[in-house]
């Protein structure tokens, strides 16, 4: 698995994680969940992104890594805005870490602005990281407007990263957002890489099928290649199930030549203006 550095941490981490939105929670589902995160791990995506808000999804991933080494992991969690103030910020990440049986997140995130001032959230996060609770600290769904004011509320500490929506039909991040976060060495980690994949009878179905050929991969890895063409980005497919664990790890060997990615430029074209940023 390729890793590269996650922002200014000197971390590497793998360019291809484990996103556990929706991850199934209950019965032979939940097993199959377990198992296929295992397998990742196994692959070298060690990687794994959940939330505060993602259901029973820490304690799934918790059995999921309780018999393995905690320091080959690199585990993410989001604080919602709600519980972003100093104590509750603090207050929710005890309880994160509970729900995953460790002593320590590798990076947590604030999930989305909310109404709690940054200086707030942000500070908490800088005690975290100072007492050793956190190794490094990020926001999800932020535009630079937004990174430009949390920068602005650090005293000693720096973002890791920046959590946005980013797949081949949603690429206005790339005009503005994406050369911020270079700048100011910010890792980029783009979720949900399958939306708004194309459907039968569509035109660019075809196109990933035809590269997909050429590379003796899937239409699905030919995506997740694309993705992580830049350096600073990452990516956080869910699956649930063995094949697709198997499936998003192989992409990360493939390396699209420059007229492969003119196709895809093509099809898939970035927007020609700035647009709001998109969010799930």
């Amino acid at each position: 698995m390729k890793t590269r550095e996650f922002g200014g941490t000197g971390m590497k981490v793998p360019v291809i994680g484990q996103g556990t939105w929706q991850l199934p929670e209950k019965g032979k589902d939940r097993e199959r969940a377990i198992h296929a995160l295992h397998r990742g791990i196994d692959l070298g995506m060690v990687h794994i992104d959940t939330a505060e808000m993602y259901g029973e999804a820490e304690l799934v991933i918790a059995e999921a890594i309780k018999d393995l080494p905690r320091e080959k992991l690199f585990i993410v969690s989001k604080v919602l805005p709600s519980n972003a103030s100093y104590p509750s910020t603090i207050t929710a990440l005890e309880k994160s870490l509970k729900r995953l049986g460790t002593d320590y997140l590798d990076c947590y995130l604030l999930h989305w602005r909310g109404h709690i001032p940054l200086t707030d959230t942000l500070a908490a996060f800088e005690k975290l990281e100072k007492d050793g609770k956190i190794r490094s600290f990020g926001v999800s769904n932020f535009d630079v407007d937004d990174l430009e004011e949390a920068l602005d509320c650090l005293t000693e500490g720096k973002l890791a990263c920046n959590q946005v929506l980013y797949n081949p039909s949603v690429r206005g991040i790339e005009r503005n957002l994406l050369p911020f976060c270079r700048k100011h060495n910010i890792a980029l980690v783009g979720y949900t890489p399958y939306g708004g994949f194309p459907g039968k009878g569509d035109r660019r179905l075809s196109v990933l099928k035809e590269l997909a050929r050429k590379y003796d991969a899937t239409e699905r890895q030919i995506v997740l290649a694309f993705l992580i063409r830049e350096q600073g980005t990452f990516t956080i497919p869910k699956a649930s199930d063995l094949a697709h664990i198997e499936e998003n790890s192989a992409a990360s060997s493939i390396e699209l030549s420059p007229a492969d990615l003119a196709v895809l430029d093509q099809h898939f074209p970035a927007p020609d203006r700035d647009t709001p940023l998109a969010m799930l």
